[in-house]
């Protein structure tokens, strides 16, 4: 089903502009962070990359980025949650094994700074809850 560019409200067209505004500031600050961390490497250990090269390597980060965003996005739904946890950054990984060790180790390290206080606890049914109060829960026979 297609779109008539004339049905869709001031609103939808804006919006949408809005969205791709975002997208291409987004795409830029990426890519200006990808050439620089190149150009460092680069530099740090002698060699020299052209800059087509390095603006490639930039756009095709980025694209990898968004697929990966949807993947992640998509983990999080089939789990039926809103957010996307450490695991799915980890199973997202699962194709290359020496990542997803690292993102492994990394997770580890974080849990384990975390303070006990402030980890989420899994909430244990007392048997107090269990029956309304007075009534006794009688098993047929």
């Amino acid at each position: 089903m297609e779109v008539d560019e004339d049905n869709r409200s001031d609103f939808e067209k804006e919006e949408e502009e809005e969205d791709d505004s975002v997208s291409d500031l987004l795409r830029d600050r990426f890519r200006l962070s990808a050439i620089s961390i190149a150009e460092s490497e680069a530099k740090r250990s002698g060699m020299e990359i052209s800059p087509p090269i390095v603006a490639c390597i930039a756009d095709l980060a980025f694209k990898y980025i968004g697929q990966l965003a949807k993947d992640l996005e998509l983990f999080a739904h089939h789990a039926g949650r809103k957010s996307v946890t450490m695991t799915d950054v980890i199973v997202s990984a699962h194709r290359n094994e020496h990542l997803a060790a690292s993102l492994r180790s990394y997770s580890d390290e974080l849990k384990a700074k975390e303070p006990q206080s402030e980890r989420k606890r899994k909430k244990v049914p007392r048997k107090e809850d269990k029956g309304i109060d007075g009534m006794v829960n009688i098993p047929d026979l």
